[in-house]
């Protein structure tokens, strides 16, 4: 029985010390209240707190115990407290020169390559112009690209515009007779070759017409601004013998916006006869428009059944106020004044009339 004890005394012991480790360790503890929400929480304990850090070494510099050694003063400028001269400057090798009149960018000539001024250019290698005259055929077909350049050139470079003018559709009051007169002119055509017709005449308001003229003419554009004009005229006159006329001309826009239509005339009994008329549109608002107006009549010959003499037969000078409520209908006020020189002076005055007049004017401009 002693054994028996003896031998499970070790195995005893060893099961109540598993027994007192498999308590809680906190059995029998209080808990401390936990903090308030409004409260902060105590601070945690620091672990160091009252250990004592053992000092630490200083470091030493690098250089301690080094002897510096004394900073010598540079040596004084000899040239201190002098005053150094000006120095004289280089000449400007374009002081003198004017440079208003020198042109800033190229030489003011046409583009055109070939024109003098212009930058010389290299000639089209060779290579560029060895192949097909289109090279598109040779993808889509001749044929196919023969139909589509004609379709570009009918819509971009052969457009048909047509136009109605009404220069002057008015009626005069001066010292003499009242007188009403039409000058209208129109064309149909494409940018470079169109027909244009013309036409004026004029009378009084106590008779008849006077005389008519009806101009057509083929015109073709030599310049971006100017067409020649060459055509027929053919003059009506009530009490008189009507007229044929060979027609060349030139019209246009010349320098500082002045439009210009310039023609000679000969007749079908060999009478050579001119005229010049020449009119410019200043804007004075959008609307608002003062049109200068002249018109100046010559002849080679004597021509006593027109009352034309040689030389210069007349000159007409007006100056027209026109108020556009569209671009297409105007009508205007103005005054004019004409007078007549020489022999057909003379024929004027021989029967009754008077060299020189001058009009108030009221008339009517439009177009479509």
């Amino acid at each position: 029985m002693n054994r028996l004890a003896v031998g499970l005394a070790p195995l005893i012991l060893l099961v109540g010390a598993s027994g007192a480790r498999a308590q809680d360790p906190h059995a029998g503890h209080r808990a401390p209240a936990a903090p308030s929400r409004t409260q902060p929480a105590p601070p945690t304990p620091d672990p160091h707190a009252g250990h004592q850090t053992p000092a630490r070494p200083t470091a030493q510099p690098p250089h301690a115990g080094h002897v510096t050694p004394p900073v010598q003063t540079p040596p004084a400028d000899p040239h201190a407290g002098h005053r150094t001269p000006p120095q004289p400057q280089a000449a400007d090798p374009h002081a003198g020169h004017d440079i208003s009149t020198m042109s800033m960018g190229p030489p003011d000539v046409s583009t055109s390559a070939d024109d003098p001024g212009r930058p010389p250019e290299a000639p089209v290698p060779a290579i560029a112009l060895s192949g097909p005259v289109h090279a598109a055929d040779l993808i889509f077909g001749a044929e196919a690209m023969t139909a589509s350049r004609r379709i570009l050139v009918a819509e971009n470079g052969d457009v048909r515009t047509t136009a109605v003018i009404i220069d002057r559709l008015e009626a005069g009051f001066g010292d003499g007779e009242e007188t009403w007169l039409w000058d209208a002119r129109g064309w149909r055509g494409g940018d470079i070759n169109r027909f244009w017709w013309k036409t004026e005449g004029e009378g009084d308001f106590g008779g008849d017409l006077e005389e008519a003229e009806l101009q057509a003419l083929y015109s073709r554009a030599i310049t971006p601004f100017w067409d020649v004009q060459a055509g027929v005229r053919q003059d009506f006159r009530p009490d008189g013998e009507d007229t044929t006329h060979l027609v060349l001309g030139v019209q246009g826009l010349a320098p500082h916006w002045w439009e210009i239509d310039a023609a000679a005339f000969l007749s079908t009994e060999g009478d050579l006869t001119a005229r010049v008329e020449a009119e410019y549109d200043q804007r004075i608002t959008q609307r608002l428009i003062l049109q200068p107006r002249l018109e100046v009549s010559a002849s080679a010959s004597d021509i006593p059944e027109l009352e034309v003499g040689p030389g210069l037969s007349s000159v007409e000078a007006g100056l027209r106020l026109r108020y556009e409520f569209h671009r297409e209908f105007a009508p205007y006020v103005g005054v004019e004044w004409s007078r007549s020189f020489g022999d057909t002076a003379d024929y004027i005055e021989a029967r009754g009339g008077e060299a020189e007049d001058t009009r108030f004017v009221v008339g009517l401009k439009a177009w479509f």
